[in-house]
């Protein structure tokens, strides 16, 4: 198929902090309440900021991680959304250099243009040398713009739209105001689903972003369709049940597409409210928060017994992070005493104040009949797992933290969040007898 353009743009800022998610979601659904298509994207391997603009556009929100996805990945993700979309935006990880790859990597290998999110407070015309050195410290970076963040008056944000410059376009302002504020905890901001008012705190940033500025499409981008490999269908005819609820909810939706696409079929089950298992030939436990709903594992007795009976029976089982946590024999959080999990997992999981993985890697899996069996991942947990089992595999993240493998029976379980599209032949055996 031909290249085909759509506008498009990456929003990053100096750092962590500056208030991008709310930007990006903001000038999504501004663009959205005008009847435009908006596809939204996230850099790096994050699972909550997707909520949050899934949430802006009502559309479903991809990944793009030169390390854990690959560039043709997201080469794919980007062309199949211009197919439907009006316009694309995708929200860098923290700030715009940094990191290996950073998202002034993603954009200049896409050809994205850069729109700077400041944070405005206390600031007034270094606003605008402070936007002209980032954008110039990297000349193949294509600017967008400037938006501002927490701006304290019509005036303040005068003076800052002023600071700039003639080739930085002013992209409008976001007042300082609590009614905006997306709270956070220790993994980051809360999901989208806990936050009631949500919607609204949205809707009310996307009012005041559109009443400061013009809010005009970027340029258009030209995306080329990668070459693509034809999957065999290694799940053709299985079922695989998916934990999904408060607890168990950081799911790729690229991964759902490389499991479908593999030819299995998705059914979905609550380790916290369902008392049974959904009928399928293989379960996938996936991150999320185990530690905040310990009384629920804990008194799940039916749910525990539901999980040994599939394991004796030597169904296939993925536990990822709080997966496989809330397999473990117990955990320890940081404000009370252990607290039996499911037992499947010969092991005790402790919560930590410190941050105990950090890091995108690639795992490389013995499965017999592969040649290549590395599978991209990514690891970031407050969690530990004191366990007698032997990893079966290992890898180290960038910072030298090594992140195990572990196999017990028809159980696969580690700290790693796998990105299955970064080779469909090794997730599928993950969930293969």
């Amino acid at each position: 198929m031909s290249p085909i353009s759509c506008p498009a743009l990456l929003v990053s800022a100096p750092a962590s902090g500056q208030g991008k998610t709310l930007a990006t979601a903001a000038l999504a659904r501004a663009w959205r309440n005008r009847g435009l298509i908006v596809r939204a994207f996230k850099c790096g391997p994050d699972f909550l900021d997707p909520m949050i603009l899934q949430k802006a556009t009502d559309l479903p929100v991809y990944n793009l991680d030169l390390a854990m996805c690959g560039e043709s990945d997201g080469q794919l993700r980007l062309y199949q959304a211009a197919q439907e979309a009006d316009v694309i935006i995708v929200e860098g990880v923290m700030g715009l250099y940094d990191g290996t790859p950073s998202s002034a990597d993603i954009a200049e290998r896409y050809g994205l243009p850069v729109l700077l999110a400041l944070d405005a407070s206390g600031m007034a015309q270094t606003f605008g040398a402070l936007a002209c050195g980032l954008l110039a410290y990297r000349p193949a970076l294509t600017p967008a713009g400037v938006l501002a963040n927490k701006v304290g008056s019509a005036g303040h944000a005068k003076l800052l739209e002023t600071s700039l410059p003639a080739h930085l376009s002013w992209f409008g302002a976001l007042p300082r105001d609590e009614a905006y504020a997306l709270p956070e905890r220790h993994l980051g901001l809360f999901r989208a689903a806990e936050i009631e008012d949500l919607d609204a705190r949205i809707e009310a940033a996307a009012i005041a972003l559109a009443a400061s500025g013009e809010l005009a499409l970027p340029p258009a981008v030209t995306f080329e369709k990668p070459p693509l490999e034809n999957l065999p269908l290694l799940l053709q005819g299985k079922t695989i049940a998916i934990a999904r609820d408060e607890a168990f909810c950081f799911i790729y939706p690229a991964n759902l597409d490389c499991l479908t696409t593999m030819g299995a079929k998705l059914v979905y089950f609550s380790p916290l409210h369902d008392k049974t298992l959904p009928e399928a030939d293989a379960y996938w436990l996936p991150g999320g928060y185990p530690e905040l709903h310990l009384a629920q594992i804990s008194g799940n007795a039916e749910m525990r017994k539901a999980l040994q009976a599939a394991f004796d029976l030597q169904k296939p089982i993925l536990a990822e992070c709080g997966g496989m946590m809330a397999l473990a024999e117990s955990i320890q959080s940081a404000s009370m005493d252990a607290q039996a999990a499911f037992g499947l997992l010969p092991g005790k999981c402790h919560m930590h104040s410190k941050l105990q993985g950090l890091g995108v890697l690639q795992i490389e899996l013995p499965i017999a009949n592969l040649e290549q069996g590395t599978l991209g991942a990514h690891t970031f947990h407050y969690g530990s797992f004191e366990t007698s089992l032997p990893g079966m595999a290992s890898a180290k993240t960038r910072f030298g933290k090594s992140e195990s493998l572990y196999r017990h029976g028809s159980i696969f379980a580690s700290f790693l969040h796998f990105y299955f599209a970064s080779n469909p032949h090794v997730a599928a055996q993950l969930f293969l007898p």
